[in-house]
């Protein structure tokens, strides 16, 4: 039904609100049903940049799974970084790379943690606090690779930070001295 609507729109003038509808929607379902080469396809098939800029965002907004999101973030920093302003570039690169971390849980986990996909610090102190301190190992070092030359609002220097503070408060075990009595 997408593509025929789509056909359609080729033939006959179609208001533009409508036609980003469309594929907007069209998007969501390839990336419902795990195709993102076809969601891909779709994407290169649209001519006008303003139109895909629009679908795209509007498509990450409406909060799709968690691999949709990836590919989403992923796409818009890949191809409308100059377009985007610094804070929605932050947020949607913030969401990229939160969304890296979580893909390394254990998918059974991922959805206790996906309201914090982008938070990326936050879901990390999350994740301290839970004591899943493999995941923390591994969650780490994949943040470490992301930042790499990325300005996102975070630098390795909080994750340390972070660390360190959790690290300090597991070594601190308050006691008191009891009196001893004759």
């Amino acid at each position: 039904d997408y593509e025929l609507c789509e056909e359609w729109g080729h033939l006959y003038p179609v208001p533009r609100e409508d036609l980003i509808n469309l594929h907007r929607e069209h998007l969501l379902h390839l990336l419902e049903m795990g195709d993102m080469e076809k969601a891909l396809q779709l994407l290169q098939r649209i001519e006008d940049p303003g139109v895909c800029l629009a679908i795209s965002e509007q498509s990450l907004d409406q909060h799709p799974n968690l691999a949709a999101s990836h590919f989403l973030a992923d796409y818009l920093t890949a191809h409308f970084y100059a377009s985007l302003t610094a804070a929605r570039r932050n947020e949607i690169q913030a969401l990229y790379i939160g969304s890296k971390v979580l893909l390394t849980l254990p998918e059974h986990s991922r959805v206790n943690y996906f309201h914090l996909s982008s938070r990326p610090l936050l879901l990390l102190e999350q994740l301290l606090m839970n004591m899943k301190v493999d995941w923390v190992a591994v969650a780490v070092q994949t943040l470490h690779q992301l930042l790499a030359g990325r300005e996102i609002g975070f630098t390795v220097e909080d994750i340390d930070s972070l660390l360190s503070k959790y690290a300090e408060k597991a070594l601190n075990f308050p006691f008191t001295f009891k009196e001893k009595r004759s």
